[in-house]
């Protein structure tokens, strides 16, 4: 028999005994593209997402953390743009970690299975 053992992982903030996701793969992967591209809209387009979702996305990110992980600037001399802060590179960094151990976690599992 040919198993595999497959998962996701994903973190939540708790409110009311309600959880709400906060970070999981596909808004690390949002993230990612903005910070290659500078834009939520070009980083929608990379995922093959409505700016909207995107926008939503990142909305319910920085108004769960303590400090907004993404920034827009609109105008100015070089034109508008999306950055990822501090606080978004420490959450993007601790991410890419813990699914990176989770992935060793069901490769060694799966070594395990009898």
């Amino acid at each position: 028999m040919n198993l595999r053992i497959n998962g996701r992982i994903w973190l939540e903030t708790l409110s009311n005994d309600t959880a709400e996701r906060f970070m999981g793969i596909g808004r690390l992967e949002l993230l990612s593209h903005i910070q290659h591209t500078g834009s939520i809209n070009q980083a929608a387009k990379a995922m093959n997402m409505s700016y909207k979702r995107a926008w939503e996305m990142v909305h319910s990110m920085n108004t769960q953390a303590d400090e907004p992980l993404v920034t827009t600037q609109t105008g100015g001399e070089k034109g508008g743009g999306t950055i990822i802060t501090a606080e978004g590179e420490k959450y993007l960094t601790y991410y890419r970690n813990l699914h990176e151990r989770f992935q060793q976690f069901l490769a060694d599992e799966l070594a395990n299975l009898p």
